[in-house]
């Protein structure tokens, strides 16, 4: 007969569910938390096995972590079938989206770093381009975020008439811009360049304003308003 080593016939101290009943959440570690993801070992490995050598493929940080794939994570460690990594891609992501909580309609927006703070939980560990706009009324606070597309691994698509759709919708009055490079680099493209004057002209026209574009980083970012980029022309 196998051996089952699934949690609930560890010892008990090796139990990550019993430790986080006993003494919370925060207590477990990275390991551990992966290792309830996991829910059960093979055969001559246990679920916090798994989790170790998981995170060890990853460099121990959670972010690269968050950038496998599917098929990435099934492949990493031997184990770790669809069905479990299915589950770790599923927490990953729900993590991001809690990250993207409504904004607080009291905030103003007066720095790139407060947009910076805002996105760089949500893009910073993505493999692809996402490409952000957020909208504000004439006292620079919030009153919407939107997604304006998501792309490969070099850049995203945006389309310009869909951006000035959602702000109308919003009766916007400024505009902030925000995407991600994957390659970690910060310096814009020439195409990041265009793009911001394009969007620039056809935010004057509407009587907006684009108040910055930011590309994110590994815990960093670049703005446009900044580096005095950011030209309407």
């Amino acid at each position: 007969m196998k051996e089952d080593l699934s949690i609930k016939h560890w010892a008990v101290e090796d139990r990550p569910r019993e430790k986080m009943a006993q003494s919370g959440v925060s207590v477990l570690t990275d390991a551990e938390l992966l290792a309830i993801l996991i829910g059960s070992g093979t055969v001559g490995e246990t679920a916090l096995s798994l989790a170790q050598k998981l995170l060890r493929h990853a460099g121990n940080d959670l972010r690269q972590l968050g950038r496998l794939s599917v098929p990435d994570l099934s492949s990493a460690v031997k184990g770790i079938g669809p069905a479990k990594a299915t589950t770790i891609a599923a927490a990953m992501e729900l993590s991001r989206r809690r990250r993207c909580d409504a904004p607080d309609p009291n905030e103003v927006i007066r720095t790139s770093a407060q947009v910076a703070r805002m996105f760089a939980p949500i893009l910073s560990d993505l493999p692809y381009e996402e490409f952000w706009m957020v909208m504000l009324n004439r006292g620079n606070r919030i009153i919407g975020k939107y997604k304006v597309s998501t792309g490969g691994v070099s850049q995203s698509v945006v389309d310009a008439r869909l951006v000035f759709r959602y702000a109308v919708q919003h009766l916007a009055s400024g505009l902030v811009f925000c995407h991600n490079h994957p390659s970690g680099r910060l310096e814009p493209s020439v195409s990041d360049i265009e793009l911001t004057k394009q969007l620039s002209r056809g935010a004057k026209l509407l009587e907006m304003q684009v108040l910055d574009h930011l590309i994110v980083g590994d815990g960093s970012y670049y703005s446009f308003a900044d580096d005095g980029l950011l030209k309407e022309g």
